[in-house]
Protein backbone atom coordinates (compact mmCIF):
# COMPACT_ATOMS: atom_id res chain seq x y z
CA UNK A 1 0.00 0.00 0.00
CA UNK A 2 1.32 3.32 -0.96
CA UNK A 3 1.36 6.36 1.15
CA UNK A 4 -1.25 7.85 -0.61
CA UNK A 5 -3.38 4.91 0.07
CA UNK A 6 -2.68 5.01 3.61
CA UNK A 7 -3.24 8.75 4.14
CA UNK A 8 -6.80 9.15 1.86
CA UNK A 9 -10.06 6.74 1.78
CA UNK A 10 -10.36 3.87 -0.76
CA UNK A 11 -13.06 6.37 -2.24
CA UNK A 12 -10.64 9.47 -2.58
CA UNK A 13 -11.64 10.20 -6.16
CA UNK A 14 -8.95 9.68 -8.61
CA UNK A 15 -8.07 12.28 -11.73
CA UNK A 16 -5.55 11.16 -14.20
CA UNK A 17 -4.06 14.03 -16.50
CA UNK A 18 -1.34 14.78 -19.02
CA UNK A 19 0.61 17.67 -19.46
CA UNK A 20 1.92 18.19 -22.82
CA UNK A 21 3.46 20.75 -25.08
CA UNK A 22 6.22 22.13 -26.94
CA UNK A 23 10.38 22.03 -26.07
CA UNK A 24 10.93 24.32 -23.35
CA UNK A 25 7.35 25.49 -22.40
CA UNK A 26 7.70 24.31 -18.72
CA UNK A 27 5.92 20.83 -18.82
CA UNK A 28 8.47 19.36 -16.40
CA UNK A 29 8.70 22.87 -14.52
CA UNK A 30 5.45 22.84 -14.06
CA UNK A 31 4.53 19.72 -12.62
CA UNK A 32 7.45 19.95 -10.27
CA UNK A 33 5.84 23.17 -8.96
CA UNK A 34 2.71 21.13 -8.67
CA UNK A 35 4.46 18.27 -6.49
CA UNK A 36 6.53 20.75 -4.64
CA UNK A 37 3.64 23.60 -3.75
CA UNK A 38 1.20 20.77 -2.90
CA UNK A 39 3.78 19.11 -0.44
CA UNK A 40 3.96 16.39 -2.18
CA UNK A 41 7.64 15.82 -2.35
CA UNK A 42 9.92 13.81 0.74
CA UNK A 43 12.74 16.13 2.14
CA UNK A 44 15.80 14.31 0.44
CA UNK A 45 14.21 14.48 -3.15
CA UNK A 46 14.25 18.06 -2.59
CA UNK A 47 17.81 18.17 -1.30
CA UNK A 48 19.02 16.05 -3.89
CA UNK A 49 17.05 18.67 -6.53
CA UNK A 50 19.30 21.35 -4.68
CA UNK A 51 22.34 19.86 -4.95
CA UNK A 52 21.66 18.87 -8.22
CA UNK A 53 20.91 22.47 -9.10
CA UNK A 54 23.69 24.42 -7.48
CA UNK A 55 25.99 21.89 -9.57
CA UNK A 56 24.41 23.45 -12.43
CA UNK A 57 25.46 27.05 -11.68
CA UNK A 58 21.70 27.71 -11.10
CA UNK A 59 20.14 29.39 -8.37
CA UNK A 60 17.29 28.45 -6.42
CA UNK A 61 15.43 24.99 -7.45
CA UNK A 62 14.87 23.29 -11.05
CA UNK A 63 11.98 21.42 -10.19
CA UNK A 64 11.72 20.01 -13.53
CA UNK A 65 14.36 17.66 -12.38
CA UNK A 66 11.36 15.94 -10.17
CA UNK A 67 10.21 14.78 -13.54
CA UNK A 68 12.84 14.53 -15.72
CA UNK A 69 14.44 11.26 -14.76
CA UNK A 70 16.06 9.52 -17.83
CA UNK A 71 19.78 10.40 -18.03
CA UNK A 72 19.35 11.04 -21.48
CA UNK A 73 16.70 13.61 -20.71
CA UNK A 74 18.54 15.31 -18.55
CA UNK A 75 21.27 15.64 -21.20
CA UNK A 76 19.75 17.03 -23.82
CA UNK A 77 17.26 19.26 -21.87
CA UNK A 78 13.90 17.68 -23.11
CA UNK A 79 11.33 14.72 -21.91
CA UNK A 80 11.85 11.97 -24.26
CA UNK A 81 9.47 9.40 -22.46
CA UNK A 82 6.14 9.24 -20.72
CA UNK A 83 6.77 9.75 -17.20
CA UNK A 84 4.36 9.32 -14.51
CA UNK A 85 4.02 10.89 -10.90
CA UNK A 86 1.70 10.68 -8.40
CA UNK A 87 0.73 12.90 -5.64
CA UNK A 88 -2.51 13.58 -3.66
CA UNK A 89 -4.09 16.72 -1.76
CA UNK A 90 -7.39 15.91 0.74
CA UNK A 91 -9.70 16.25 -1.95
CA UNK A 92 -8.28 13.88 -4.93
CA UNK A 93 -5.82 11.82 -6.03
CA UNK A 94 -3.29 12.37 -9.45
CA UNK A 95 -2.12 10.92 -11.48
CA UNK A 96 0.47 12.98 -14.01
CA UNK A 97 1.78 11.63 -16.91
CA UNK A 98 4.43 14.19 -19.15
CA UNK A 99 4.41 13.33 -22.18
CA UNK A 100 6.93 14.23 -24.74
CA UNK A 101 7.08 17.38 -26.91
CA UNK A 102 8.79 16.13 -30.27
CA UNK A 103 6.56 14.97 -33.39
CA UNK A 104 8.62 12.09 -33.44
CA UNK A 105 7.71 11.26 -29.55
CA UNK A 106 3.55 11.11 -30.67
CA UNK A 107 3.13 7.65 -29.79
CA UNK A 108 4.09 8.24 -26.50
CA UNK A 109 1.35 10.77 -25.86
CA UNK A 110 -1.24 8.73 -27.19
CA UNK A 111 0.15 6.30 -24.71
CA UNK A 112 -0.15 8.30 -21.94
CA UNK A 113 -3.34 9.83 -23.02
CA UNK A 114 -5.45 6.95 -23.30
CA UNK A 115 -6.90 6.34 -19.89
CA UNK A 116 -6.72 10.55 -19.24
CA UNK A 117 -9.23 12.65 -18.19
CA UNK A 118 -8.17 15.64 -18.66
CA UNK A 119 -5.37 17.52 -20.65
CA UNK A 120 -3.03 20.58 -19.39
CA UNK A 121 -1.67 22.04 -22.99
CA UNK A 122 1.19 24.76 -22.08
CA UNK A 123 2.13 27.35 -24.50
CA UNK A 124 4.80 30.19 -24.31
CA UNK A 125 2.96 33.20 -23.56
CA UNK A 126 6.13 34.53 -26.19
CA UNK A 127 5.71 32.09 -28.95
CA UNK A 128 1.76 31.88 -28.98
CA UNK A 129 -0.12 29.00 -30.04
CA UNK A 130 2.62 26.79 -32.55
CA UNK A 131 2.12 23.72 -34.92
CA UNK A 132 2.63 21.64 -32.03
CA UNK A 133 0.19 22.82 -29.56
CA UNK A 134 -2.17 22.44 -32.57
CA UNK A 135 -0.96 18.59 -32.71
CA UNK A 136 -1.06 17.65 -29.31
CA UNK A 137 -4.84 19.30 -29.41
CA UNK A 138 -5.67 17.46 -31.79
CA UNK A 139 -4.40 14.33 -30.50
CA UNK A 140 -6.07 14.70 -26.82
CA UNK A 141 -9.63 15.56 -29.07
CA UNK A 142 -8.78 11.73 -31.46
CA UNK A 143 -7.88 9.93 -27.59
CA UNK A 144 -11.63 11.16 -26.34
CA UNK A 145 -10.04 13.47 -23.60
CA UNK A 146 -12.84 14.73 -22.18
CA UNK A 147 -11.23 18.10 -20.45
CA UNK A 148 -8.93 20.43 -21.88
CA UNK A 149 -6.83 22.99 -20.06
CA UNK A 150 -4.61 25.49 -22.32
CA UNK A 151 -2.33 27.06 -19.29
CA UNK A 152 -0.42 29.83 -21.04
CA UNK A 153 3.13 29.65 -18.99
CA UNK A 154 6.19 31.37 -18.38
CA UNK A 155 3.83 34.95 -17.98
CA UNK A 156 6.58 36.32 -16.41
CA UNK A 157 8.58 37.05 -19.47
CA UNK A 158 5.86 39.43 -20.61
CA UNK A 159 5.32 41.19 -17.70
CA UNK A 160 1.99 38.84 -16.88
CA UNK A 161 0.15 41.25 -19.97
CA UNK A 162 -3.08 40.54 -20.35
CA UNK A 163 -3.76 41.27 -24.26
CA UNK A 164 -1.28 38.34 -24.82
CA UNK A 165 -3.11 36.24 -22.99
CA UNK A 166 -6.18 36.98 -24.57
CA UNK A 167 -4.95 37.03 -27.56
CA UNK A 168 -3.79 33.47 -27.34
CA UNK A 169 -7.17 32.41 -25.76
CA UNK A 170 -8.65 33.60 -28.97
CA UNK A 171 -6.56 32.15 -31.48
CA UNK A 172 -6.42 28.79 -29.93
CA UNK A 173 -10.40 28.70 -29.36
CA UNK A 174 -10.88 29.30 -33.17
CA UNK A 175 -8.44 25.95 -33.68
CA UNK A 176 -10.82 24.07 -31.19
CA UNK A 177 -14.06 24.74 -32.55
CA UNK A 178 -12.51 22.54 -36.03
CA UNK A 179 -12.05 19.94 -33.32
CA UNK A 180 -15.48 20.31 -31.58
CA UNK A 181 -13.72 20.67 -28.26
CA UNK A 182 -16.17 22.12 -25.97
CA UNK A 183 -14.96 21.73 -22.50
CA UNK A 184 -11.73 23.79 -22.34
CA UNK A 185 -10.02 26.25 -19.69
CA UNK A 186 -7.19 29.20 -19.99
CA UNK A 187 -4.97 29.98 -17.32
CA UNK A 188 -2.13 32.04 -17.68
CA UNK A 189 0.52 31.12 -15.16
CA UNK A 190 3.89 31.44 -14.51
CA UNK A 191 5.18 27.44 -13.39
CA UNK A 192 8.83 29.16 -12.50
CA UNK A 193 7.07 31.40 -9.90
CA UNK A 194 4.43 29.64 -8.92
CA UNK A 195 1.91 31.78 -10.13
CA UNK A 196 -1.58 30.14 -10.71
CA UNK A 197 -0.07 26.72 -9.96
CA UNK A 198 -1.28 26.15 -6.40
CA UNK A 199 -1.21 29.43 -5.15
CA UNK A 200 -2.52 32.61 -6.80
CA UNK A 201 0.16 34.86 -6.30
CA UNK A 202 -0.35 38.11 -6.47
CA UNK A 203 0.80 39.63 -10.07
CA UNK A 204 -2.18 38.50 -12.40
CA UNK A 205 -4.51 40.33 -10.32
CA UNK A 206 -6.62 40.64 -13.67
CA UNK A 207 -7.43 36.57 -14.41
CA UNK A 208 -10.22 35.75 -11.92
CA UNK A 209 -10.63 32.20 -12.67
CA UNK A 210 -9.28 28.94 -10.93
CA UNK A 211 -5.75 27.95 -10.15
CA UNK A 212 -4.88 25.11 -12.42
CA UNK A 213 -4.91 22.96 -8.32
CA UNK A 214 -8.26 24.52 -8.22
CA UNK A 215 -9.55 23.60 -11.66
CA UNK A 216 -8.00 19.56 -10.70
CA UNK A 217 -9.29 19.11 -7.67
CA UNK A 218 -12.25 20.59 -8.30
CA UNK A 219 -13.60 19.41 -12.13
CA UNK A 220 -16.24 16.88 -12.72
CA UNK A 221 -15.23 13.65 -14.05
CA UNK A 222 -17.99 11.51 -12.67
CA UNK A 223 -19.58 11.66 -16.17
CA UNK A 224 -16.78 11.10 -18.00
CA UNK A 225 -17.01 7.24 -18.09
CA UNK A 226 -20.23 5.20 -19.97
CA UNK A 227 -22.69 5.07 -17.43
CA UNK A 228 -25.83 3.81 -19.31
CA UNK A 229 -24.15 0.77 -21.32
CA UNK A 230 -23.14 -2.25 -19.17
CA UNK A 231 -19.88 -4.05 -20.67
CA UNK A 232 -18.41 -6.72 -19.12
CA UNK A 233 -15.68 -8.56 -20.49
CA UNK A 234 -14.73 -11.96 -19.25
CA UNK A 235 -11.45 -12.38 -17.96
CA UNK A 236 -11.80 -15.84 -15.98
CA UNK A 237 -14.21 -18.46 -15.09
CA UNK A 238 -14.08 -19.40 -11.26
CA UNK A 239 -14.51 -23.15 -10.88
CA UNK A 240 -13.42 -24.11 -7.48
CA UNK A 241 -14.37 -27.70 -7.75
CA UNK A 242 -14.35 -27.89 -3.99
CA UNK A 243 -16.99 -30.34 -1.63
CA UNK A 244 -18.74 -27.08 -0.64
CA UNK A 245 -18.60 -24.97 -4.15
CA UNK A 246 -18.68 -28.04 -6.45
CA UNK A 247 -21.33 -26.39 -9.01
CA UNK A 248 -20.23 -22.78 -8.49
CA UNK A 249 -19.13 -21.49 -12.02
CA UNK A 250 -18.63 -17.69 -11.60
CA UNK A 251 -17.64 -15.22 -13.95
CA UNK A 252 -14.80 -13.01 -12.94
CA UNK A 253 -14.11 -9.48 -14.60
CA UNK A 254 -14.30 -5.94 -14.18
CA UNK A 255 -17.42 -3.72 -15.04
CA UNK A 256 -16.06 -1.33 -18.13
CA UNK A 257 -19.20 0.63 -18.03
CA UNK A 258 -22.83 1.00 -16.86
CA UNK A 259 -24.26 -0.72 -14.54
CA UNK A 260 -25.48 -4.67 -13.23
CA UNK A 261 -28.29 -5.53 -10.52
CA UNK A 262 -29.29 -8.89 -9.53
CA UNK A 263 -32.03 -9.97 -11.78
CA UNK A 264 -31.33 -8.27 -14.54
CA UNK A 265 -31.36 -9.84 -18.22
CA UNK A 266 -28.27 -10.62 -20.35
CA UNK A 267 -26.76 -11.60 -23.31
CA UNK A 268 -23.41 -13.09 -23.99
CA UNK A 269 -22.10 -11.63 -27.19
CA UNK A 270 -20.66 -12.90 -29.52
CA UNK A 271 -23.06 -16.33 -28.79
CA UNK A 272 -25.94 -14.47 -28.55
CA UNK A 273 -27.25 -16.52 -25.55
CA UNK A 274 -29.44 -14.95 -22.54
CA UNK A 275 -29.56 -15.30 -19.02
CA UNK A 276 -30.47 -13.05 -15.81
CA UNK A 277 -27.97 -12.44 -12.79
CA UNK A 278 -28.18 -14.68 -10.00
CA UNK A 279 -25.37 -13.35 -7.89
CA UNK A 280 -23.22 -10.53 -7.82
CA UNK A 281 -19.95 -10.97 -5.67
CA UNK A 282 -17.22 -8.22 -4.09
CA UNK A 283 -14.28 -9.43 -2.07
CA UNK A 284 -16.15 -7.95 1.13
CA UNK A 285 -18.87 -10.26 -0.10
CA UNK A 286 -22.45 -10.42 -1.75
CA UNK A 287 -24.05 -7.33 -3.63
CA UNK A 288 -27.23 -6.15 -5.03
CA UNK A 289 -25.59 -3.51 -7.69
CA UNK A 290 -22.17 -3.39 -9.01
CA UNK A 291 -20.94 -0.23 -11.08
CA UNK A 292 -17.98 0.69 -13.16
CA UNK A 293 -15.24 0.35 -12.10
CA UNK A 294 -15.65 -2.50 -9.73
CA UNK A 295 -13.95 -5.91 -10.23
CA UNK A 296 -16.55 -8.58 -9.66
CA UNK A 297 -17.39 -12.06 -10.13
CA UNK A 298 -21.21 -12.92 -11.52
CA UNK A 299 -23.29 -16.08 -11.34
CA UNK A 300 -25.88 -16.27 -13.92
CA UNK A 301 -29.55 -18.58 -13.46
CA UNK A 302 -28.34 -20.70 -16.43
CA UNK A 303 -25.57 -22.95 -17.61
CA UNK A 304 -24.29 -21.49 -20.76
CA UNK A 305 -20.86 -21.72 -22.74
CA UNK A 306 -19.19 -18.82 -21.40
CA UNK A 307 -15.13 -18.31 -21.75
CA UNK A 308 -12.62 -15.63 -21.50
CA UNK A 309 -12.89 -13.14 -24.06
CA UNK A 310 -16.48 -13.10 -24.12
CA UNK A 311 -18.99 -9.65 -22.80
CA UNK A 312 -21.79 -9.72 -21.04
CA UNK A 313 -24.39 -6.67 -21.70
CA UNK A 314 -27.83 -5.98 -20.67
CA UNK A 315 -30.54 -7.44 -23.18
CA UNK A 316 -31.57 -4.78 -25.15
CA UNK A 317 -28.65 -2.66 -25.12
CA UNK A 318 -26.35 -4.39 -27.67
CA UNK A 319 -23.00 -3.52 -28.92
CA UNK A 320 -22.06 -4.35 -32.17
CA UNK A 321 -20.85 -8.03 -33.05
CA UNK A 322 -18.58 -7.95 -36.24
CA UNK A 323 -15.73 -9.20 -38.05
CA UNK A 324 -15.05 -5.65 -39.80
CA UNK A 325 -14.53 -2.65 -38.71
CA UNK A 326 -13.18 1.15 -39.08
CA UNK A 327 -10.88 2.54 -37.13
CA UNK A 328 -8.12 5.70 -36.31
CA UNK A 329 -4.88 3.22 -35.67
CA UNK A 330 -1.83 5.05 -34.31
CA UNK A 331 1.51 2.63 -35.47
CA UNK A 332 3.91 2.70 -32.67
CA UNK A 333 6.58 0.32 -34.31
CA UNK A 334 9.95 0.52 -35.93
CA UNK A 335 8.97 -1.47 -38.65
CA UNK A 336 6.33 -0.61 -40.99
CA UNK A 337 2.93 -1.94 -41.46
CA UNK A 338 2.85 -4.68 -43.73
CA UNK A 339 -0.31 -5.04 -45.16
CA UNK A 340 -0.01 -8.46 -46.31
CA UNK A 341 0.29 -9.98 -43.13
CA UNK A 342 -1.74 -11.02 -40.16
CA UNK A 343 -1.19 -9.52 -36.80
CA UNK A 344 -3.05 -10.17 -33.58
CA UNK A 345 -5.13 -7.95 -31.94
CA UNK A 346 -6.44 -7.75 -28.42
CA UNK A 347 -9.75 -6.28 -27.47
CA UNK A 348 -10.96 -6.17 -24.13
CA UNK A 349 -9.91 -9.54 -22.66
CA UNK A 350 -10.08 -11.10 -26.40
CA UNK A 351 -7.24 -12.13 -28.86
CA UNK A 352 -8.06 -12.42 -32.28
CA UNK A 353 -6.19 -12.86 -35.51
CA UNK A 354 -6.70 -9.44 -38.20
CA UNK A 355 -5.60 -8.40 -41.30
CA UNK A 356 -5.29 -4.73 -42.09
CA UNK A 357 -7.43 -4.54 -45.21
CA UNK A 358 -6.52 -0.77 -45.85
CA UNK A 359 -5.82 2.44 -45.49
CA UNK A 360 -8.58 5.25 -46.73
CA UNK A 361 -5.90 7.88 -45.38
CA UNK A 362 -2.99 9.24 -42.85
CA UNK A 363 -3.80 12.35 -40.89
CA UNK A 364 -0.65 14.77 -40.92
CA UNK A 365 -0.81 15.26 -37.10
CA UNK A 366 0.78 19.33 -37.78
CA UNK A 367 -1.56 20.62 -40.62
CA UNK A 368 -4.88 17.48 -39.86
CA UNK A 369 -4.56 17.17 -43.55
CA UNK A 370 -5.26 13.64 -45.02
CA UNK A 371 -2.98 12.07 -47.35
CA UNK A 372 -2.78 8.78 -49.22
CA UNK A 373 0.08 5.97 -48.38
CA UNK A 374 0.57 2.55 -48.55
CA UNK A 375 1.58 1.25 -45.11
CA UNK A 376 2.35 3.25 -41.84
CA UNK A 377 5.30 4.08 -40.24
CA UNK A 378 5.95 5.02 -36.67
CA UNK A 379 4.72 7.74 -34.63
CA UNK A 380 1.91 7.70 -37.78
CA UNK A 381 -1.79 7.88 -37.50
CA UNK A 382 -4.37 6.49 -39.87
CA UNK A 383 -7.93 5.63 -40.84
CA UNK A 384 -7.83 1.96 -41.87
CA UNK A 385 -10.12 -0.91 -42.30
CA UNK A 386 -9.62 -3.89 -40.41
CA UNK A 387 -10.70 -7.66 -40.58
CA UNK A 388 -10.88 -10.14 -37.88
CA UNK A 389 -10.89 -13.90 -37.89
CA UNK A 390 -13.77 -14.15 -34.98
CA UNK A 391 -16.17 -11.70 -34.34
CA UNK A 392 -15.52 -8.42 -32.17
CA UNK A 393 -18.14 -6.50 -29.66
CA UNK A 394 -17.10 -3.34 -29.75
CA UNK A 395 -18.81 0.13 -29.29
CA UNK A 396 -17.90 3.81 -30.86
CA UNK A 397 -14.75 4.69 -29.19
CA UNK A 398 -16.15 8.02 -28.77
CA UNK A 399 -19.03 6.52 -26.58
CA UNK A 400 -17.11 3.67 -24.68
CA UNK A 401 -13.54 3.66 -24.16
CA UNK A 402 -13.41 0.50 -22.83
CA UNK A 403 -14.90 -1.76 -25.64
CA UNK A 404 -14.01 0.69 -28.44
CA UNK A 405 -9.65 0.61 -28.25
CA UNK A 406 -7.84 -2.47 -28.72
CA UNK A 407 -3.94 -3.14 -29.31
CA UNK A 408 -1.97 -4.89 -32.27
CA UNK A 409 0.66 -7.48 -31.64
CA UNK A 410 3.14 -9.05 -33.88
CA UNK A 411 2.70 -12.08 -33.60
CA UNK A 412 6.33 -13.80 -34.05
CA UNK A 413 8.19 -10.83 -31.54
CA UNK A 414 5.14 -10.23 -29.21
CA UNK A 415 5.91 -6.65 -29.21
CA UNK A 416 2.80 -4.18 -29.23
CA UNK A 417 3.08 -2.22 -32.90
CA UNK A 418 -0.39 -0.54 -33.02
CA UNK A 419 -3.27 1.31 -30.60
CA UNK A 420 -6.51 1.74 -32.34
CA UNK A 421 -9.99 3.43 -31.67
CA UNK A 422 -12.95 2.23 -32.89
CA UNK A 423 -15.09 3.81 -35.38
CA UNK A 424 -18.93 3.13 -36.04
CA UNK A 425 -20.96 5.51 -38.42
CA UNK A 426 -23.94 6.67 -36.43
CA UNK A 427 -26.14 5.39 -38.97
CA UNK A 428 -25.02 1.34 -38.41
CA UNK A 429 -26.84 -0.50 -35.70
CA UNK A 430 -25.55 -2.96 -33.93
CA UNK A 431 -25.24 -6.34 -35.34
Amino acid sequence: MSVIDKVLPDQTELLRFITAGSVDDGKSTLIGRLLHDSKSIFEDQLSSITNTTRKRGMEGVDLSLLTDGLQAEREQGITIDVAYRYFATPRRKFIIADTPGHEQYTRNMVTGASTANLAVILIDARKGVLTQSRRHAYLASLVGIPHLVVAVNKMDLVDYDQSVFDAISKDFSAFAERLHLHHVDFIPMSALYGDMVVERGDRLDWYKGSTLMDLLENISISHDMNREDFRFPVQWVCRPHTQELHDFRGYMGRVESGSISVGDAITVLPSGLNSRIKDIVLYEGEVDTADAPQSITMTIEDHLDISRGDILVKTGDLPQVTKMFDAMLCWLSEQSLDPSRKYLIKHTTRMVKAVISGIDYRVDVNTMDHETVDTLKMNDIAYVNIRVQQPLTCDDYQRNRATGCFIVIDESSNNTVGAGMICIPANQSPA
